[in-house]
């Protein structure tokens, strides 16, 4: 989708012959009712952005069935039949089975949040589109939605010089979700956005930091080539003073406190989670597999990630320490490239370099590395944010392909030292712990089935082992679908993984993202149903043909207090 898709107006559209009451007086209302939008006969009649309508409420019939099983008692549906079944008539919908009769010892409801555009905020540092997101915040609502994921970036809230903080265009937004009873989950986002999956916009890393990258290059990630990251600063100077005078730590640190000043009388009411950022994405992890460019392609093993100079002297002096300095030299020169298989690498093949001395100290230090960085971001934001009310989260990267392999490639390029015989996930888990932190993962939607073979994918295998290392470290877990799906399959999936028979349950679910498409007539209906069902701990088997708790939207006309209803609704 292109930017302006994500940051349009909330078009309103109606028949032709309501058009020609655009000149009388027409007011925006909200009316209370027991049903949910229904979207249909949509005309690509658009009226202007100064047009005034009316924000009423209709009803739908939900149509598709939202239920699961576990996966292993489930048939896998086919890619074709997951995405076939969008534009089907109600009575021809794809019906998902039940959810099984075992109970989830996770007796509590899974709050539901959405992700806001990527560009919630301008490059200005000015709310996007407030009328638009106004109506979306509402609509939102109105389907049970406990509240919205933004990310607060580093490259605009900062970019007027070191500790020149904007932080306006986010006052606003907080200020608009708190007046319609929703809460909100605030990623400090040190990441630049663009080159990445989903990314439709470009916020490259503030312009005073960007110059000093210039003039030392080393301070971003770099590959065995040469080829230099600007998506994040190298942890590799974590602690250094590069970032005129203060270390990147420092610099993220005050961001942070900045943050909490600023908004400290909302903390824990309304802004009631903070996931810090800790890598590219805002994932704890290595830039291993950038898509900019074509530097990669799914689904290659990606590339270790250590050649500035900074993390090259880190690994030389804990060669040194161990009495190897050989090994300190640079890292395995047999890893191959970012789009290779594991079996045309010497280092990842099946019996490869991997698994011998030198491999297990260089995967240590590699891994260790990422584990330290994640650690004392944690401390720093654990020291501000304690005592808030508001939680912290950090978010783990879902790398599920070539997973069914004994290396596990790309986990291991990305920094996650997961093999077949060595849990990766565990140790970030018991580092999240000990800070309090949420333990968010991504790929809660897909199947087995879904991945193409050649890939050796296995998302749901990876879930599975996320799921008891966060229950055996004692720490939450959040979940996040990996791509957009607006299909009722994946939906149902995701309340599957929510359940708790094996490994930890989760505690919230943020939906990638608010988008046009999302308020469309299927894919709303069956987030609608989605956030119902996750309400219900996963147990319904079937929405009620109406929800007598909450109020819904529908768009039309008023005239004379007499609501007029029309055929079209709203689209972002």
């Amino acid at each position: 989708m292109n930017t302006s898709n994500l940051h349009s107006f909330l078009h309103l559209f109606s028949l032709s012959s309501f058009l020609k009451t655009s000149k009388r007086n027409m007011s925006l209302t909200l009316h209370s009712s027991t049903s949910f939008i229904n979207i249909k006969d949509t005309k690509s009649v658009k009226t202007p952005d100064d047009f005034s309508g009316t924000i009423c409420f209709a009803q739908i019939k939900p149509s598709c069935r939202l239920g699961a099983k576990n996966s292993m008692q489930e048939a896998q549906l086919s890619q074709d039949n997951i995405f076939t079944m969008e534009g089907r008539r109600s009575d021809n919908r794809e019906k998902l089975h039940a959810m099984s009769n075992s109970q989830s010892s996770n007796d509590s409801k899974v709050p539901v949040f959405v992700m806001l555009p990527l560009d919630t905020v301008t490059l200005g540092g000015n709310l996007n589109k407030p009328r638009a997101m106004n109506a979306s915040l509402m609509a939102l609502k109105s389907a049970g939605v406990e509240g919205v994921m933004v990310d607060a970036w580093w490259g605009l809230v900062e970019k007027d010089g070191p500790r020149k903080y904007n932080w306006e265009g986010y006052a606003d937004l907080v200020h608009m979700v708190q007046k319609h009873g929703l809460k909100l989950q605030v990623v400090m986002s040190f990441h630049q956005c663009g080159g990445n999956v989903g990314d439709s916009c470009s916020i490259p890393l503030p312009p005073w930091v960007l110059e000093e990258i210039s003039k030392n290059p080393d301070l971003v990630y770099t590959d065995r080539s040469g080829r230099r990251n600007p998506e994040y600063i190298s942890l590799g100077c974590d602690s250094l003073p590069v970032l005129r005078g203060r270390t990147p730590i420092q610099v993220y640190t005050d961001y942070m406190r900045s943050f909490c000043n600023r908004f400290r009388d909302y903390l824990g009411e309304v802004v009631v989670e903070i996931q810090v950022g800790m890598g590219p994405c805002g994932e704890l992890r290595y830039p291993a597999y950038p898509e900019s460019n074509g530097t990669w392609k799914f689904p290659g093993i990606g590339e270790f990630q250590c050649y500035d100079k900074y993390m090259k002297a880190s690994l030389e002096a804990s060669a040194e320490a161990i009495g190897n300095k050989d090994w300190g030299r640079g890292g395995p020169h047999d890893a191959g490239h970012y789009k290779q298989f594991p079996e045309e690498t010497g280092f990842f093949r099946r019996d490869g370099t991997w698994k011998t001395e030198y491999g297990q100290f260089f995967l240590e230090w590699y891994s260790g590395k990422l584990l330290d960085h994640g650690d004392r971001i944690l401390a720093a934001a654990k020291g501000i944010f304690q005592g808030t009310g508001a939680k912290l989260s950090g978010k783990v990267a879902g790398i599920h392909w070539h997973y069914r392999t004994r290396s596990h490639a790309p986990e291991l390029t990305a920094g996650y030292y997961n093999t077949r015989h060595h849990d990766g996930y565990l140790t970030v888990a018991q580092m999240f712990s000990k800070h309090g932190v949420v333990f968010n993962f991504t790929c809660m939607e897909m199947r087995d089935g879904e991945q193409p073979g050649h890939a050796n994918s296995s998302p749901e295998g990876l879930v599975r082992q996320v799921k008891m290392a966060t229950r055996s470290a004692g720490v939450e877990l959040a979940g996040e679908n990996a791509l957009e799906r607006y299909d009722a399959a994946g939906y149902a999936q995701v309340l599957a993984t929510s359940r708790s028979e094996s490994g930890n349950g989760l505690t919230a679910f943020t939906y990638l993202r608010m988008n046009k498409k999302l308020f469309e007539g299927d894919h709303w209906q069956h987030l609608v149903e989605f956030v119902k069902s996750m309400s219900e701990h996963g147990q319904n088997k079937r929405l009620p043909e109406c929800d007598s708790e909450g109020t819904n939207l529908y768009i039309g006309f008023i005239k004379d207090k007499n609501a007029i209803r029309t055929k079209e609704v709203a689209l972002l």
